[in-house]
């Protein structure tokens, strides 16, 4: 049994991010870059599943431009086999990955897809439904726990009133949640045995897929800065500035 794993480089969640000044996007330049974190979690969940023998193939799968390969040899230290890179300086959208992954899929033939719930640059949170509809497969969004057997998975998932439990005919796409596990710590001598794994290199016009944008980004701009609170003497004041506060 094969699972794909898709990873995403995006900014570190460490880093605050800045607007450039001209408020066309953000400012990556000189910024640290790491794997998304929901999907690191998705190649971790690979890994357990390979060491528990449940799959025997794990294949990650970036899209991007050439330094998308540092992620690539992240999943391959963390435990992935080989790894595929789509490279494209076209910023993607989530419909143009979803397709560039359908086609990976359909080359692959992986019974088990998984990927982070959403990026954390863009926060779409669109990928993995518009990839399960595309390959007309059953779906598990957020998922807290997998439990994969021979013909089927079942997951349970973070939902608004607490947990639900569903099980899905394989092939199946799963998308993480950050209560699923918790991801091991890479060491120097994994990251080195990386280099020496296979990591294929296709471009979205061998998979014949058009990925030119739909969506057309007017401005960026950063929040607006919180006003500072202030403290009551007492419940009666509290209630005259709530009923201020109402009448705005």
């Amino acid at each position: 049994m094969k699972a794909l794993v898709a990873v995403k480089r995006v900014v570190d969640f460490n880093v605050k991010v800045r607007v450039k000044a001209d408020g066309s996007d953000v400012d990556i330049g000189n910024v640290k870059m790491s794997m998304n974190p929901f999907d690191e979690i998705a190649v971790e969940e690979a890994v357990r599943l390979k060491e528990a023998g449940k799959i025997s193939e794990i294949v990650a799968v970036s899209l991007g431009e050439k330094k998308c390969e540092d992620v690539l040899r992240t999943a391959l230290a963390m435990g992935a086999d080989r790894a595929i890179h789509v490279e494209t300086e076209t910023a993607l959208e989530p419909l143009a990955v979803a397709k560039l992954l359908k086609k990976i899929n359909e080359q692959e033939q992986a019974q088990i897809i998984l990927l982070g719930k959403q990026a954390i640059d863009d926060d779409a949170n669109q990928t993995a439904q518009m990839l399960a509809a595309l390959l007309n497969a059953p779906q598990a969004t957020f998922a807290s726990k997998v439990d994969l057997q021979e013909n089927e998975v079942q997951v349970t998932r973070e939902i608004d009133g607490g947990l639900e439990t569903v099980a899905l005919k394989l092939p199946a796409v799963i998308s993480t949640d950050l209560r699923l596990n918790e991801p091991r710590f890479v060491k120097l001598p994994n990251l080195m045995a990386a280099k020496k794994k296979p990591l294929e290199k296709q471009t979205p016009a061998d998979l014949g897929v058009n990925i030119e944008p739909r969506l057309i980004v007017q401005k960026v701009a950063e929040p607006k800065a919180r006003q500072a609170g202030v403290k009551v003497s007492s419940v009666a004041e509290l209630v005259e500035k709530l009923t201020a506060l109402k009448a705005i």
